[in-house]
């Protein structure tokens, strides 16, 4: 059973910079991708960015774009999100998720998600 453990969430003020690391466990084949995305209070989860896992090919959201970088450490079985100019929207628990099949945008579409770290961006 592959697990997953997201950390490196917090307090931050508008303007500042978080790193969230995703640690995958319990799987010794390749996953395919591997996604992250987030919560904000009372809306749906929404996709953020993804990365290959072999080829560290990436995509990430529009409006994250410039901003936040996904990163992978394959030695390490780890995902990264570099979070820089946070905004107050920003605030949300933030997931990854692997899909073993392709680089979906639809948190459905993945096979497993993790439990969450939570992100808030407040002055």
């Amino acid at each position: 059973q592959l697990q997953l453990v997201e950390s490196g969430g917090g307090l931050v003020q508008p303007g500042g910079s978080l790193r969230l690391s995703c640690v995958i466990t319990g799987f010794t084949e390749a996953y395919t991708h591997i996604g992250w995305f987030r919560q904000a209070p009372g809306k749906e989860r929404e996709f953020v960015a993804v990365i290959s896992w072999s080829g560290g090919s990436t995509y990430l959201v529009d409006s994250v774009k410039g901003r936040f970088t996904i990163s992978r450490d394959n030695a390490k079985n780890s995902v990264y999100l570099q979070m820089n100019s946070l905004k107050p929207e920003g605030t949300a628990a933030y997931y990854c998720a692997v899909n073993i099949r392709y680089a979906g945008r639809e948190v459905r579409e993945y096979d497993y998600v993790g439990q969450g770290t939570q992100v808030t961006v407040s002055s």
